[in-house]
């Protein structure tokens, strides 16, 4: 997996679909599974990352099981249609307050998906010499 990449940016239509890009179709797959964030977005995991999760998860003492329950509560299992979209379902558009604009962005095993305000916001905030240097720095690369 080479890893998604990139922003995009789609309207949502009337009955809550949202367009997924071919680039970010390739590394999703056909289905996957859109959950909430810890930020105020959505993430879409591929079947193979999502898997990677669960089983992480399983690892983990029971307690802290209990804490990885919204992720699986809130999730969806998206399945794209013949024309390359979602429903995204009102429960998480309302988490990540997405009304029409939505930047779909590649998150590297992930996808995120935000309200294009909240993500112009995000994005100027991050997009600077100096976060991309400490970025660099925590890579040691």
């Amino acid at each position: 997996m080479a890893g998604m990449t990139g922003v995009y940016r789609h309207t949502l239509d009337a009955k809550g679909r949202l367009f997924i890009p071919a680039k970010l179709r390739e590394e999703l797959g056909d289905t996957f599974f859109v959950t909430i964030s810890t930020e105020r977005c959505l993430t879409a995991y591929s079947m193979e990352s999502w898997d990677r999760l669960n089983e992480k998860i399983r690892e983990l003492p029971r307690a802290k099981q209990t804490k990885m329950r919204p992720l699986f509560s809130h999730a969806s299992k998206c399945e794209l249609d013949t024309q390359g979209r979602i429903l995204l379902p009102q429960a998480l558009r309302d988490f990540a307050k997405i009304e029409k604009n939505v930047a779909v962005v590649g998150a590297g095993d992930t996808t995120q998906l935000w309200d294009e305000a909240a993500w112009n916001e995000v994005d100027v905030l991050e997009t600077t010499p100096e976060n991309l240097a400490e970025v660099f720095t925590e890579l040691d690369f």
